[in-house]
């Protein structure tokens, strides 16, 4: 039987253990007797000039539970429950943990792991990292200077779930050479691309770890990797601490202590570190407080700095910075994996913005995001969260080809808190948004309760100006229903060339967290083979930038797109109105307008000669589909209103698949529908007592209330 060999360190550590998941597949493991943490080591330790100890074989298959498994607690329980958990799926608005963990966490986990130091670099697995989803890609994460490979604790439990998570830890007295850190780390890569060849591994480099990721890319540029760069140190030679080097070595040893109190503000930003746990929902005085609460007790952690890079390491790392800088650069023209920059707009420490965007030029396949507000140290900052980051850049895949469908990732629970308080937080307060649907008798009640719980469901209706009924949808489906929209999204918004026009994380890679997908027939033969709810909008950019005077018009195909496709799966259809944007914004200049304007037209043409044609002429008046946005003024705000009409079940209905003229028919009567529903809002809304914003915020200041529902008009 062919075996694979990889090697093990066991102790009486148990805060830190290997992935279990990897001993239950039918292989042979090499257990070594290490002194230190449980790890995943090499078998011997050539860099350092050492031999590995004595090792025990032990072979593992579904029937046998291997020696280490045995040394640790309830393990097969959490592998039987880890596996419950797949079969039946991670809902929406799951718990990722992300906020949980301090700063404090990570320097007492690093207090903890430098009591053990010694001997050569290892891997380890973090306990929390030890269950995740069956399929998960390998996640390597490589250290920054302080080499104890705890800097992603703040986002471990979110990644727990979606990735087999290994953390290279650098001693703190280890002097490894950069080259050999790569042998190193290249080792590790080749063993994982054995055990799993058809999926991807990421690498998640931080700061020097970036250039380990960059320099091991380069030289295995056929293995599928990913590479996410925090702040990478390839800028080194641009440094701020370039200088103090020689500084630095004139220090007296007495004097060190004061050093990473120096090096904790040009590498992190406190306050950002502080903010990590801070509910911002809370009233300012008590985000205040706890603030102030959590720097308080930030500030006696920061000595801890003192033994994790001693000066002989400190000075140690500067040089292996320069060293790892100069050997990345000449190798960045082989680099062929799949990159993501991060970028801090306030680090201190290296040129990290402007280092992004050169990367971005140099390497063939890269993204950036610019975090403007944050510090050199940015996992351990305020910010969002890592697999957030992820999912909206498109970069999470379970095997070689990225699939929207099949590899979405429902939001949490804290991706839609962070969205909807923080990014869209006033829309949502000044559109009020009031729900209606309609049950299977007829009767129009205030919620969503007509709307089905059981997909496939397909939700057909009208796109306001600039898609602005979105949000709150989004939000509705989410809260009340739990169910996360599968939105059919111009494919514009995938293709990457948007990222021109901003950096930073946007709404449209929040588009994407929120389970946005590029309109196709494939991929909404996807959603609906999947029993998703999906978001369909026939009037599509159209709509969504109409011009003056059209407001509530569809501008639908001339011929049915999804009704055979609905009938195949046997998909329930929703058809539904939404109004209100004439009730916020007053258009000044459309597209036609624009195009009289000189510069703006050529600027314009140069856009749309470079969008993708959804559809071709034949598909009538929605064919017009070029993009601009208008110029709007601004109105005392309104209020939103969506009708959800009476669902039709296509179950049954598999004649239409062959009978072009009934489909039509039903085409027609579903759009006949979505305008009866926007007429019906529209005269209905004249009822509301609460539609303007001012009494809709009396009415909240007199009767406040958690959930913040104003009254409306009775259906």
């Amino acid at each position: 039987m062919a075996s694979t060999m990889m090697g093990f360190g066991v102790s009486s550590i148990s805060t830190i253990t290997y992935s279990q998941r990897r001993y239950l597949q039918p292989r042979k493991f090499q257990v070594h007797q290490s002194r230190s943490l449980d790890i995943l080591s090499s078998e011997s330790d050539p860099l350092n000039g050492t031999s590995s100890s004595s090792s025990v074989v032990v072979e593992t298959n579904q029937n046998k539970v291997p020696l280490l498994l045995r040394s640790t607690n309830n393990v097969v329980e959490e592998e039987k429950k880890s596996k419950n958990e797949e079969q039946v799926g991670l809902a929406p608005l799951w718990d990722d943990g992300y906020g949980n963990r301090t700063v404090e966490d990570y320097f007492a986990a690093s207090k903890e792991i430098c009591k053990f130091d010694g001997g050569p670099p290892r891997w380890f697995c973090p306990i929390e990292c030890a269950s995740p989803f069956q399929g998960s890609p390998t996640l390597m994460f490589l250290p920054g200077m302080d080499g104890t490979g705890s800097g992603l604790s703040l986002h471990h439990q979110a990644l727990a779930k979606f990735f087999e998570v290994r953390c290279l830890h650098i001693p703190v007295h280890d002097r490894t050479p950069f080259e050999g850190l790569v042998k190193l780390v290249e080792e590790a890569v080749k063993q994982e691309q054995a055990l799993s060849p058809k999926k991807p591994i990421y690498i998640v480099g931080d700061s020097l770890g970036g250039c380990l990721a960059l320099a091991v890319a380069a030289r295995n540029p056929t293995v599928d990797l990913v590479l996410i760069l925090v702040n990478p140190a390839t800028s080194f030679g641009r440094s701020q601490l370039q200088p103090l080097l020689p500084l630095l070595e004139a220090l007296p040893e007495e004097l060190h202590v004061t050093v990473p109190f120096l090096l904790s503000f040009i590498m992190g930003d406190p306050v950002k570190m502080a903010l990590v746990n801070v509910e911002n929902r809370l009233p300012p005085t008590k985000i205040i407080e706890q603030l102030s609460n959590n720097l308080t007790s930030l500030l006696p952690c920061l000595p801890e700095l003192a033994n994790i890079i001693p000066k002989d390491t400190l000075l140690w790392k500067i040089k292996l910075l320069k060293s790892a800088a100069a050997y990345t650069n000449s190798r960045l023209h082989a680099v062929k994996a799949e990159v993501l920059v991060l970028a801090s707009g306030n680090d201190n420490m290296l040129p990290s913005v402007n280092e992004a965007q050169r990367l971005a030029g140099s390497l063939k396949n890269c993204k950036i995001r610019i975090f403007k507000d944050n510090g050199h140290t940015l996992l351990l900052e305020d910010c969002i969260g890592l697999l957030t980051i992820i999912k909206g850049t498109c970069m999470y895949r379970r095997s070689r080809r990225y699939d929207l469908v099949m590899d979405f990732l429902p939001p949490s629970m804290t991706e839609f808190r962070y969205a909807m308080d923080r990014l869209v937080g006033l829309f949502r307060s000044v559109t009020g948004s009031v729900m209606f649907s309609t049950l299977e008798d007829g009767k129009i009640v205030k919620d969503l309760s007509g709307v089905p719980d059981e997909g496939p469901v397909l939700f057909v209706g009208y796109h306001m100006l600039m898609g602005l009924e979105l949000i709150s949808l989004i939000d509705q489906f989410l809260s009340q229903k739990g169910i996360a929209l599968r939105g059919i999204a111009h494919p514009d918004l995938f293709t990457g060339k948007l990222d021109s026009y901003s950096s930073e994380f946007s709404m449209i890679d929040w588009v994407k967290v929120f389970g946005g997908v590029p309109v196709s027939a494939s991929n909404l033969f996807k959603l609906l083979s999947t029993k998703s709810h999906v978001l369909l909008y026939p009037g599509g950019a159209r709509e969504a930038l109409h011009f003056k005077g059209e407001e509530y018009k569809l501008f639908w195909p001339d011929h049915p797109e999804f009704v055979r496709m609905a009938a195949r799966f046997g998909a329930t259809i929703v058809p539904f109105g939404a109004v209100g944007e004439d009730d916020i914004a007053e258009m000044m200049l459309d597209y036609n307008d624009l195009m009289k304007i000189p510069v703006v037209s050529d600027y314009l043409r140069d856009v749309n000669r470079d969008s993708v044609k959804i559809r071709d002429e034949k598909s009538g008046e929605v064919a017009n589909q070029n993009l601009s946005f208008p110029v709007v003024l601004p109105k005392m705000p309104g209020r939103f209103y969506y009708l959800f009409g009476k669902p039709i079940r296509m179950k049954g209905m598999e004649d239409i698949l062959k009978d072009k003229e009934n489909a039509n028919q039903l085409y027609l009567q579903i759009k006949s529908e979505v305008e009866k529903n926007i007429d019906y809002l529209i005269k209905k809304r004249e009822e509301d007592p609460y539609r303007n914003l001012i009494d809709r915020k009396m009415y909240q200041a007199l009767y406040p209330s958690e959930n913040d529902q104003t009254p409306t008009f009775n259906p």
